[in-house]
């Protein structure tokens, strides 16, 4: 008897040495702790107290918080054994201190230039190609088990994360934190304005959820392609709206060919990476600990520095090697 779906590619690893010990820093205490950073802050030049820590010792602080999953004092106090271990004679800030800068750090994400930047010096080599997604992070409300067994609280609230990736890298590039209330392709002017303007940009892949003129306009003019399916009842538009054109061409490949088969000549399957990526965003924590909104978004902010960081260590190089049936 046979089957009509496509047989699943097996992939192999061909970086296990590599990798593995990628997974080992990951749990290593000297990767967070750089002792050439500026740990206490410079003097501002204006009138009245000055700042006593810098942003990258409050950062700091919240990282290793938001790693370990502790309560900000005892955060604290396992970063003043950390820094008695690695012979630092430099003082902790306290909790109010902490708590007060959280609520407005800039806080830094660091990333990488795309990989096909340095593998060609052509415009388009160096292009990136930006997947976009949101999900849901929990911030108020009872745990899974009480919703199953006696029902959900009205009280139940949710933070919504939108992410935008580098998939080449697969480091994040973009992130916007709103309520639930938001829609996703309102947020795609907003994740692409946080991309250098001088940054060219092949692509932005979205789900139909994103299918809308003004998702379009904002990636036209950015200059770059949307890989965007259109929704099942879509209809062409009209030729004076931007991005028109090459909507309305893959709206009428997906009726003369199929989606599976626009979905592979497009290259809409590397959307499935910031899935993964979303997988691993929910590990650091499926809930916020911060209680205001301010303080939220810097923690989550603090979440993809992380990642980031891990996602520099290594990953994985994978290489088709037979299907499966």
């Amino acid at each position: 008897m046979t089957d009509n779906k496509s047989a699943k590619t097996r992939y192999k690893t061909t970086n296990w040495a590599a990798y593995n010990a990628a997974l080992k820093a990951r749990g290593s205490l000297t990767i967070w702790l750089d002792k050439d950073m500026q740990w206490y802050a410079p003097a501002s030049g204006k009138r009245g107290r000055q700042r006593v820590f810098s942003d990258a010792a409050i950062q700091f602080c919240l990282s290793i918080k938001c790693l370990f999953g502790l309560a900000l004092r005892q955060s604290l106090g396992l970063v003043e054994s950390l820094l008695r271990m690695a012979s630092l004679d430099w003082r902790v800030p306290d909790y109010s201190t902490v708590s007060r800068r959280q609520k407005s750090l800039q806080v830094q994400l660091p990333y990488r230039a795309s990989a096909s930047a340095s593998a060609s010096a052509s415009a388009s080599a160096c292009a990136l190609d930006l997947l976009v997604d949101s999900t849901g992070i929990k911030f108020l409300g009872e745990g899974e088990w009480k919703r199953k067994k006696h029902g959900a609280e009205y009280r139940r609230q949710w933070r919504k994360v939108h992410l935008g990736i580098d998939a080449s890298t697969l480091e994040i590039r973009a992130i916007e934190v709103t309520d639930n209330s938001v829609g996703d392709a309102p947020m795609l002017p907003e994740l692409l304005g946080q991309i250098p303007p001088d940054e060219p940009i092949a692509s932005v892949s979205a789900d139909g959820a994103y299918d809308t003129k003004a998702c379009h306009a904002a990636i036209v003019e950015r200059g770059a392609q949307a890989v965007i399916p259109p929704r099942k009842n879509a209809r062409a538009w009209k030729a004076t709206l931007g991005g028109a054109l090459a909507r309305n061409e893959a709206l009428k490949a997906c009726h003369r060919l199929g989606w599976r088969i626009w979905k592979k000549w497009s290259g809409y399957h590397r959307r499935s990476l910031v899935e993964t990526k979303m997988h691993c965003f929910k590990r650091l924590g499926e809930r916020v600990m911060a209680r205001t909104f301010e303080r939220q978004v810097v923690e989550l902010h603090v979440r993809v520095a992380l990642l980031n960081r891990f996602t520099q260590l290594g990953c994985p190089t994978t290489v088709p090697v037979a299907s499966m049936a």
